[in-house]
């Protein structure tokens, strides 16, 4: 692939991402289409740049996405806005250790086994993508908080790696989490009781 259609395809690839993030904040179902393009394109363009566990990350995404799109439209069909809530302290300290023992070993995998130019930071916004993807899917709004850190290790991997569209797309991500997390947490406290309790 040509420098030229790479970068094109990055930009392409971002554009998607705003719209998926945009309707994500706001509990549509309809996020899911655009994730899913967004993260197609988006395998290209990390292998291309040998960032091999992004590069894969991305088909998990592409897969946990319909699976995602399957569930909220189970639980608020094709309109409405889904009902979220919190983890208890026992799953958050499960979370936390899982993808802490995912980020490491796929780090030693990808130190070991490939020429991958950063496995260790690279694995490690993998496996903590890993969690907050499915913590979406649950729609628990502990992953907002995820992506956000998720975002800033992105923003610092991708200026290094060269590639700045995406770099301003994890920056404007940075900032659209931000702001999914306050919308989740004000949702969370306006929803009736019984939603709380579906969700």
């Amino acid at each position: 692939m040509t420098p030229e259609s790479l970068a094109m395809l990055e930009w392409v690839a971002a554009a998607f991402g705003v719209v998926n993030i945009t309707l994500l904040i706001w509990r549509t179902v309809w996020n899911y289409p655009f994730g899913m393009i967004m993260v197609a394109l988006y395998i290209f363009v990390f292998w291309e740049k040998r960032l091999y566990a992004e590069a894969g990350l991305q088909v998990f995404f592409f897969l946990a996405q319909g699976w995602g799109w399957w569930l909220w439209l189970k639980v608020g069909g094709d309109d409405s806005r889904v009902p979220v809530r919190w983890l208890d302290n026992m799953s958050r300290a499960v979370w936390g250790l899982a993808t802490l023992a995912v980020s490491l070993n796929l780090g030693w995998v990808m130190h070991r086994f490939t020429d991958a130019v950063m496995p260790f930071a690279d694995s490690a916004i993998a496996g903590a993508s890993v969690s907050a993807q499915i913590l979406l899917a649950f729609r628990r709004i502990e992953n907002w908080i995820l992506w956000i850190i998720i975002d800033i290790a992105a923003i610092l991997l991708y200026i290094n790696r060269g590639l700045h569209p995406t770099a301003g797309l994890y920056g404007g991500m940075l900032v659209m989490s931000l702001l999914g997390l306050k919308e989740w947490m004000q949702a969370a406290k306006d929803q009736p009781k019984g939603t709380l309790q579906a969700a």
